[in-house]
């Protein structure tokens, strides 16, 4: 690689701090530091179509997810099955308001507003639909996306069925189907939106 020649050319070494010329790759490809082998950047392919079908599909198993039962459990006769709203409804009523806030906030609120807001960075991407309101909103984007929890509560599904599955009949409901299809779904979204590729085209717009 050549010396850097503008800042707009230039990209930083995240291991060696090594200020090298930018180069120029193709989608699906990775620019490697010369000097010590770390990744630059890379270029996915279609990040914006592939982030927008997976927020949009995400946002569509989002209200079976928190609205039909996960898991029903019987034992002696008696049956019960309870939806995520309903075990935050139990937790209101038994007193719990705090952890009750705290399920609400990572379980529905947080990743809900996670999965629009990928989803309108991609659609204002893919169709140059770029302000710079839209930088803010994305310096934002990287906050919720680090506080998103699902895995840790679906952990907590897991640890509850295994606790419980010697003493009841337990049957899987709709609502746990969708909510791991709705984990897979937000961890994607994490995976093809190309931070990248979002800055890079935000720089040239606003530079227009």
């Amino acid at each position: 690689m050549k010396p850097a020649t503008s800042l707009n050319n230039v990209v930083i070494c995240r291991r060696c701090d090594a200020a090298l010329s930018k180069p120029n790759i193709q989608p699906g490809h990775k620019a490697i530091c010369p000097g010590c082998g770390a990744l630059l950047f890379e270029l996915k392919k279609n990040p914006m179509e592939r982030t927008m079908a997976v927020s949009l599909a995400g946002l569509l198993l989002f209200f079976p997810a928190i609205l039909l039962p996960m898991i029903g459990v019987s034992a002696a006769g008696a049956h019960n099955e309870a939806s995520l709203i309903d075990c935050i409804v139990i937790l209101l009523n038994s007193g719990y308001h705090i952890v009750a806030l705290i399920v609400f906030l990572f379980t529905i609120a947080i990743p809900i507003v996670h999965l629009l807001a990928a989803f309108y960075i991609a659609v204002a991407v893919h169709f140059n639909k770029i302000s710079q309101s839209l930088l803010v909103f994305f310096r934002s984007y990287h906050v919720l996306d680090s506080w998103t929890m699902l895995h840790v509560f679906f952990l907590g599904v897991i640890v509850s069925i295994y606790k419980i599955v010697d003493l009841a009949e337990l049957t899987v409901g709709g609502g746990l189907i969708s909510f791991v299809l709705l984990l897979i779904c937000s961890t994607l979204v994490s995976v093809t939106l190309d931070h990248y590729y979002v800055w890079e085209k935000m720089e040239q717009a606003l530079e227009d």
